[in-house]
């Protein structure tokens, strides 16, 4: 019995998710937080349907939520600095 195996790609919202993680950086802090939270919400995306075989992106997903929550944090470093 022959094996078929699938060729494996990217989901969209991993992908997404590592653009909108990596732009949080180099902006003020009200669109790194929004960029971040963003970031967030389709990193859960892409490692939730990073679960099937057929689909990578899991590792790009988490990459980008971790990428993220150092987003929101210097967003709201930002945001103190802006204020003092």
């Amino acid at each position: 019995m022959e094996m078929e195996t699938s060729k494996a790609h990217f989901r969209i919202p991993s992908i997404i998710a590592i653009v909108a993680a990596l732009l949080s950086f180099g902006t003020g802090a009200f669109w790194g937080f929004i960029l971040a939270v963003v970031a967030i919400v389709f990193g859960l995306i892409g490692l939730m349907l990073s679960f099937s075989p057929s689909v990578r992106g899991g590792i790009i997903s988490i990459i980008s939520l971790l990428a993220a929550a150092i987003g929101i944090v210097l967003a709201v470093i930002k945001a103190i600095a802006w204020v003092v």
